[in-house]
């Protein structure tokens, strides 16, 4: 079982002159839940290489027993290091995709046409994709073979309006996921702010925050199994 990992190698925060990249968390958690499943994972991003993570999920307050393990673990560190170039990479290769968010997918791998394609490719094929909390902003431009979005009519969630007005940047960044869902025809759901939701519908996972990166990737994995 192979499952390729796509992280943003966007670092810039708007125009804030803060950092950004990937949400430690979203990363960590998924990763450990798909090694320990005896997965074979592929890290990849758009410029190869060591991704930003954003800082903000590297302070204390943000730390979890995942974030914890890959902290002191030595292999992934270095794995996460030298991700691949994602024009490198073929999605023949794997059995499905993962996105973990953080706001630097909405800067570039939403707009990727590397990314993009690798979606629909991996959908066409009868492959899911899993995107957590910004991910699933990635697939607004995303469509089946018939030009229509892929999460036109789909049960799908993400990080809410109200989270990103919690922190402070509805107006930073390049759009809402919530909104873009919606706007794409997407059956939009949310469960509280912060707390873990996530949706499996036909070949799509979502799941709503950090929270939800967890039963996100074990989403995957059950539907992996059930094929």
């Amino acid at each position: 079982m192979k499952i390729l990992m796509v992280l943003t190698s966007h670092q810039e925060l708007g125009h804030t002159g803060e950092k950004t990249g990937f949400w430690l968390e979203e990363f960590a958690a998924p990763y450990y839940v798909f090694k320990d499943a005896g997965v074979d994972v592929t890290l990849a991003s758009p410029k190869g290489g060591q991704p930003p993570i954003s800082p903000k999920s590297d302070e204390p307050d943000a730390q979890t027993e995942f974030t914890k393990r890959f902290k002191a673990d030595k292999n992934a560190i270095e794995k996460l290091a030298h991700t691949i170039k994602l024009a490198d990479v073929s999605a023949k290769d794997f059995n499905a995709v993962f996105y973990p968010g953080g706001h630097g997918p909405l800067w570039d791998l939403a707009e990727d046409p590397i990314s993009i394609e690798l979606i629909e490719t991996t959908l066409n094929a009868n492959k899911p994709v899993a995107a957590v909390c910004h991910a699933p902003g990635v697939l607004r431009h995303v469509k089946n073979p018939k030009g229509i979005s892929v999460v036109e009519g789909k049960n799908v969630t993400g990080f809410t309006n109200t989270e990103e007005e919690a922190g402070g940047l509805t107006d930073i960044v390049p759009f809402l996921v919530e909104d873009s869902l919606k706007q794409n025809g997407g059956n939009y759901s949310k469960a509280a702010d912060w707390q873990p939701y996530v949706l499996s519908d036909g070949l799509l996972i979502t799941g709503q925050n950090p929270a939800s990166s967890e039963p996100a990737a074990k989403a995957l994995l059950e539907k992996l199994a059930a094929r």
